[in-house]
């Protein structure tokens, strides 16, 4: 998977000396070929993924998918805990590894969540996010095979939040591949109710998810208070300062006392 997300990356960036059409939004140069990839994914989802990942829910009882991903979302403690470290967020770390230890041992290897009830609050946190809090941009978007949205940064983050993953540390690979599929045909089935809005809410698919996507990484590596966009409007209006009107002079005598009516002679 990771040959197949570097080989996607050097294809888009050598296809974009070849397309004339300029992309309309700047965070999205490759958007010709992250179309194309995404129209690819789309397919592949409607046709191979979302069936299968409808069979999963019906078959598997709530309580058992919730199991699951309590089990593989312990498993991501451990790469949360490693960029909490990373980004000199010592107490959220200490919090984080003490989740992933409650659960692994009195929570049966995180089939139960007893960490949460228990005062230690679950974090999400990648090397992506790690990356931009050391000042690294977003680089541009990419559409990833299978994988779905990225940015060049959040790709290089994704691979290596491998190492430290208990997952890609499994020596079988063919356990190592069911790992992966099980983990992301969980998630697929988890996202079978929120689709419904994605289908009503938008004219462009693409842009939508897109736009999302950037957001919501941004918001990620500023922890919930990203910081405010400056718009022309702003500048302007910071040019343009409040004109003072001029002070009342000293009124005149006449204004001030009118003349009393002359008596007649």
């Amino acid at each position: 998977m990771n040959v197949i997300r570097t080989f996607i990356i050097i294809t888009a960036v050598g296809m974009t000396g070849c397309t004339s059409t300029r992309a309309n939004n700047p965070a999205d140069p490759l958007e010709p070929v992250n179309r194309g990839i995404y129209k690819f994914n789309d397919v592949v989802d409607k046709n191979v993924v979302k069936p299968v990942a409808r069979g999963y829910k019906a078959v598997m009882p709530t309580t058992a998918r919730i199991m699951v991903s309590n089990f593989f979302s312990n498993l991501d403690d451990v790469v949360v805990t490693a960029n909490d470290l990373l980004q000199f967020k010592v107490s959220q770390g200490i919090s984080d590894g003490m989740r992933f230890f409650v659960n692994t041992t009195f929570g049966i290897f995180g089939l139960f969540d007893v960490a949460t009830p228990g005062g230690l609050k679950k974090h999400d946190e990648d090397f992506g996010q790690t990356l931009g809090k050391w000042g690294i941009g977003n680089g541009p978007y990419l559409v990833l095979p299978i994988l779905g949205p990225s940015t060049l940064r959040d790709s290089v983050g994704l691979y290596a939040d491998g190492y430290p993953s208990p997952i890609y540390q499994m020596k079988n690979m063919r356990a190592r591949a069911q790992a992966y599929m099980i983990r992301g045909l969980n998630r697929r089935a988890e996202l079978l109710d929120q689709e419904k809005v994605l289908d009503e809410a938008m004219l462009d698919p693409y842009e939508f998810v897109r736009d999302a996507y950037l957001l919501h990484r941004q918001s990620q590596v500023y922890d919930g208070n990203p910081p405010r966009p400056k718009y022309e409007d702003d500048e302007s209006d910071d040019d343009v300062l409040p004109q003072e009107s001029p002070a009342p002079g000293p009124s005149s005598p006449t204004s001030a006392n009118p003349a009393s009516p002359s008596t007649p002679h």
